[in-house]
């Protein structure tokens, strides 16, 4: 009986072919993790977050309901936002700085600061993935409290392993991953910057020991367990093209790499594979465990349209304001991933409105606000009025639009399985379209910028998950394209 229950509520076991969800997660966690290299912080790990969310959910639960299809691709991008908290510009000048060339112990430490970052970064989206599709309810009010012994976590686990942190007495943690003066002692200028993996430690180890023991869940700590090691390969493996360049730079002067090195952008490129890996991990992680996707039994909004309404208001206040202002008491507070994603956790588990919201204008709103401040404001590359109307105004409203009449109309969907095609294709182009701004159009026609290596393979990762959301059909409906 469990058997039929799974293939009804899911797909037949052999219609899905391990590569799928591998390449398609790939290809979105790639484009967004390069995309989210433009724009920083938490609100820009949640555009990886996602479209690797959107994939997995469109090849592994097509059954579900549109409501909870949006609840697990909401929680997904929140939580990989997570990790935006940590400074990781440092860790990666142990691997790369001229002063670093040569030397194999700072090296070596400085991937091993980046394989528990990323660790740290991408196991707390696979947690969160993975509560969503085991089809166990997480109401609102368990979530405020595991939200809150999470960021108490967090506090303690910065207590206990990211101090002291005093740089005018050199004062450093024991284990420190940022500049040091243990790697450059006669360094004069040197400006260390404080480090939280400690704390996301802490609290990635309660939020496993919860879902595990607590609710007996079985997949969220097993995908949670795929997003660490996405982190773990990924963000070194991305690091070493990066390194591998400022360690050989003859190389790259000779051959054919003289002639296209000027045009590349390593750093992107490390952002880009580091993506594509984390998202390929996490697909070939929860096709392992198909067989512990459940559907979740829909329930009513467990919050009043005017207590949601209420916490989008306070909500956008302070990402605002985190964002595009400089208010200390804010900063302090909000900008911590754990703290900021406190009120979206919550609201998507007890709101109607809410899941919609994140899928469309709140993920937005700080990729087009930057992209305006970026185009308008610090390249003065187009006219404000037209800036602001193309980059914000415009696909806010369209996004706001979609979100409100998705949301009317969730019930008239057979499944969440058009609203997830819909959405791919949405949020694929809206964050390609904006990024390409971004990057000042870089047709590969045009005069070559380092720019336009990345810009093409965006457009092939876009192009490749259109034709995934275009053409991919189910068995049950006959057709089978992809």
């Amino acid at each position: 009986m469990d058997r039929i229950q799974r293939q009804t509520d899911n797909q037949p076991e052999s219609e899905i072919r391990w590569w799928q969800p591998v390449v398609f997660a790939a290809l979105a966690g790639g484009m967004g993790w390069g995309i989210r290299g433009q724009y920083g912080h938490e609100t820009g790990a949640m555009v990886p977050g996602l479209l690797v969310s959107l994939t997995l959910v469109f090849f592994m639960y097509p059954r579900a309901s549109v409501i909870n299809t949006a609840r697990i691709v909401a929680w997904g991008a929140v939580a990989m936002g997570f990790g935006g908290s940590m400074t990781y510009g440092q860790t990666i000048g142990l691997t790369q700085n001229t002063s670093m060339i040569g030397n194999w112990a700072a090296l070596g430490w400085g991937m091993l600061g980046l394989s528990i970052k990323g660790a740290l970064w991408i196991g707390f989206a696979g947690a969160f993935l993975g509560m969503g599709f085991s089809g166990i309810r997480y109401r609102s009010r368990e979530l405020l409290l595991l939200m809150i012994a999470l960021v108490a976590a967090y506090f303690l686990g910065v207590f206990l392993l990211n101090s002291p942190f005093d740089p005018a007495n050199q004062s450093l943690p024991a284990i420190y991953f940022s500049a040091d003066w243990y790697w450059e002692p006669d360094a004069v200028n040197l400006q260390p910057r404080p480090e939280c993996w400690g704390g996301l430690l802490f609290a990635l180890i309660v939020l496993i020991v919860y879902t595990a023991r607590g609710r007996k869940d079985s997949l969220a700590p097993r995908l949670a367990s795929w997003g660490i090691l996405g982190g773990v390969v990924g963000f070194p493996l991305g690091q070493c093209l990066q390194a591998n360049h400022a360690w050989n730079l003859a190389y790259f002067k000779e051959g054919w790499w003289s002639q296209l090195d000027p045009f590349m952008n390593w750093w992107n490129m490390m952002e880009t594979t580091f993506g594509a890996v984390m998202g390929g991990m996490l697909g070939l992680g929860l096709w392992l465990n198909r067989k512990r996707i459940r559907t979740m039994n829909e329930a009513d909004g467990e919050f009043s349209p005017p207590m949601e309404w209420i916490l989008l208001a306070v909500h956008l206040a302070l990402l605002v304001a985190v964002e595009f202002m400089s208010v200390r008491a804010v900063d302090m507070i909000y900008d911590i991933g754990l703290v900021m994603g406190i009120i979206p956790i919550v609201a998507i588990a007890g709101g109607r409105w809410w899941p919609y919201l994140i899928v469309y204008p709140i993920t937005l709103l700080p990729i087009a606000g930057k992209t305006v401040d970026q185009l308008v404001y610090q390249e003065t590359a187009i006219a404000p009025l037209t800036g602001w109307f193309a980059y914000l105004i415009a696909p806010l409203l369209i996004a706001t639009t979609a979100a409100i009449w998705i949301g009317r109309h969730a019930a008239t969907f057979k499944s969440g399985l058009d609203f997830t095609r819909f959405s791919f294709l949405f949020c694929t182009w809206t964050y390609f379209l904006i990024n390409f701004a971004f990057f000042r159009f870089p047709w590969p026609w045009a005069d070559w910028t380092q720019r336009t290596p990345n810009g093409i393979i965006f457009l092939v990762c876009a192009i490749g998950l259109t034709t995934a959301a275009l053409f991919y059909r189910r068995r049950e409906t006959n057709s089978l394209a992809v």
